[in-house]
């Protein structure tokens, strides 16, 4: 089997784990622990893990700044894509693999959009007096949809291999402090948390196998 039939099955057993795992919250252990009576799936888990971070307001609005950081790179895609477009004068002169980059960081925000109009989960606390959803974690989401495509690009559009080693440790660190710093901020549920890295990881890894059908597809260059 070929990288991208490896990560399209790999995707596609992601994206199946979350819509499990989404259903298993609705249905496992649901009571009504959270905040204004809001019922919550596998509640014994998530309230003792909640319990045991506690709530730390301070790191929650650290890293809900630092939430910028992966818009910046969607940003930063964006402008290479319209340089390409105005520069190249067509849409099918673009990067296929910026255009396929456009449209999965579109179904990113349809994912982040839909979960806010259909709430699974809310919030273990009251966001300045309001119920907000928290299913899934819409930072953790972001960040670990958006960071693995930023060492991904500079690894295929860069030479330098120091500036894709820095790419790669500060794409890791950031999403790991990133993801560690909502768990203990105690801003969500432990289940939040767990469905935004499935459903993240499965998107990612469908678009590192679009990607990868799309270079087999190139015709060959001339020698």
């Amino acid at each position: 089997m070929d990288r991208g039939k490896k990560c399209m099955a790999a995707g596609v057993c992601l994206a199946l784990v979350f819509a499990a795992w989404t259903l298993l919250i609705q249905r496992v252990d649901v009571q009504p622990v959270g905040p204004n009576g809001s019922s919550v799936g596998f509640a014994a888990v998530n309230v003792w893990f909640h319990r045991l971070t506690g709530v730390h307001m301070t790191l929650y609005t650290i890293t809900d700044w630092l939430g910028l950081v992966p818009i910046a790179v969607c940003a930063g895609f964006g402008v290479l894509g319209l340089v390409q477009l105005v520069g190249r004068r067509s849409l099918r002169k673009v990067d296929p693999d910026i255009v396929l980059l456009g449209v999965y960081y579109i179904l990113v925000i349809f994912c982040y959009l839909f979960f806010e109009m259909v709430p699974i989960n809310y919030r273990p606390i009251l966001i300045e007096g309001i119920l907000e959803a928290s299913y899934p974690s819409s930072t953790t989401l972001l960040v670990l949809s958006v960071m693995p495509t930023l060492t991904f690009q500079v690894d295929r559009r860069s030479r330098n291999a120091a500036v894709r080693t820095i790419t790669t440790v500060f794409a890791v660190l950031f999403s790991a402090f990133m993801v560690i710093g909502r768990l203990t901020a105690g801003v969500h549920w432990l289940t939040d948390i767990a469905g935004a890295v499935f459903l993240s990881a499965g998107l990612y890894l469908m678009y590192r196998s679009a990607v990868a059908f799309m270079d087999l597809r190139k015709p060959a260059r001339p020698e």
